[in-house]
C-alpha cells in the first residue's frame, strides 16, 4: 500500500512530472497532502484498499463513503489500480475498472465503468483521460494512449493512440511491431499499414 501511495505522491511533488523516488520524503509528502485534495483522496483509497485486501469488514465501505462525501470521487475500494494515479479534479469523477496501470492521469468529470454488461475497462500504463471523457464496457485501453476531452470510448484503444469524439475514433496512431496503425476507409476499425 505504501509503495503505491509513494508513487501517487511522485505525481504531485513536481507539477506535470513524475518526481524521482528520492524526493518522496516525509516533509514533501506532508506538504503535498496539505496542498492537494486529490492526493488526500488517494491516501484514503489506498488505506481502504489495504483493509479490503485483508478482509477487514466495515472499514473499506467507510473509506469509500468518505472519499465520495469529502471529495466527490466515486472509486471502488480494492480495485487493482497501479501507483501514480493522478486525478486533477476529483469531483464528479467515477472510476470503476477491472485494472488500471501505473502513472495514469484522469482530469475532471470522467466516468470509467460498465456499459450494458457487468464488465469494466482495463486501462494500461501512462494513459491520459481528458475532462468529461467516458470509458465504458469491457474494453482495453493500451499503454500510453490519450483520450480526448468529452470522448466516449466504447471500443479498444491501441497502445499509443489518441482518440477523440462521440463515439471515440483514433486520430493519431501508435505503432505496434514497427507498423503504423491506420483507420480503415469507413473509420470503424484499424488496419496495419506500411
Amino acid at each position: 500500500m505504501w509503495d503505491l501511495f509513494k508513487q501517487d505522491v511522485q505525481r504531485w511533488i513536481v507539477p506535470s512530472k513524475i518526481a524521482d523516488p528520492s524526493e518522496v520524503t516525509l516533509k514533501n509528502t506532508l506538504a503535498a497532502l496539505w496542498r492537494h485534495l486529490p492526493l488526500r483522496a488517494m491516501l484514503l483509497f489506498r488505506i481502504g484498499s489495504w483493509f479490503q485486501h485483508r478482509r477487514i469488514p466495515l472499514l473499506p465501505g467507510i473509506f469509500q463513503r468518505m472519499i465520495l462525501f469529502l471529495y466527490g470521487l466515486e472509486m471502488v475500494i480494492g480495485q487493482d489500480i497501479g501507483g501514480g494515479l493522478y486525478i486533477a479534479h476529483p469531483a464528479g469523477t467515477v472510476i470503476s475498472v477491472k485494472k488500471m496501470g501505473r502513472n495514469c492521469s484522469v482530469i475532471a468529470s470522467v466516468t470509467i465503468g460498465m456499459r450494458n454488461e457487468w464488465d469494466f475497462p482495463t486501462i494500461g500504463d501512462n494513459v491520459f483521460i481528458g475532462a468529461g471523457a467516458r470509458v465504458l464496457g469491457g474494453i482495453h485501453v493500451g499503454d500510453d494512449a490519450r483520450i480526448g476531452a468529452n470522448a466516449v470510448v466504447l471500443h479498444d484503444v491501441p497502445a499509443g493512440a489518441t482518440v477523440v469524439g462521440i463515439p471515440a475514433r483514433v486520430v493519431k496512431s501508435g505503432s505496434q511491431d514497427g507498423r503504423q496503425l491506420q483507420l480503415t476507409a469507413e473509420g470503424d476499425g484499424l488496419l496495419y499499414g506500411p
